[in-house]
């Protein structure tokens, strides 16, 4: 058989139906302008925690849309709260306050409150 160096990838569907959308549920109860994110990465670019963490906002309300809670978990406290996001959003959307009500998700569901 010859080889042409390709090989079938991973399925990378999301289900979600069966994902947990724990985070985001809880993070949309007290922050509606979540809704108003368009993940057009502004806040991502100009943030302090990223260019030393490997930390991104936009990418933790993607996953917590999608309902990867495993990231969200592990990355969500190394935002250090300068502010450059909720200045930088072109749509307004508070988000030092989704930061901190993730942080807080996070920690209720360690503790088994959500």
């Amino acid at each position: 058989m010859i080889s042409f160096g390709f090989s079938i990838q991973k399925d990378r569907q999301i289900d979600f139906d069966a994902n947990c959308l724990r985070i985001i549920d809880f993070v949309r109860k007290e922050e509606p302008s979540i809704d108003w994110c368009m993940s057009c990465g502004t806040c991502a670019s100009g943030c302090t925690a990223a260019l030393s963490a490997e930390y991104s906002l936009r990418r933790m309300i993607i996953l917590a849309r999608r309902g990867d809670e495993t990231e969200i978990i592990s990355g969500i406290h190394r935002c250090r709260f300068c502010g450059k996001c909720l200045n930088a959003c072109p749509r307004g959307v508070n988000t030092r306050n989704i930061i901190y009500l993730m942080q807080l998700a996070v920690k209720k569901i360690a503790d088994h409150e959500i």
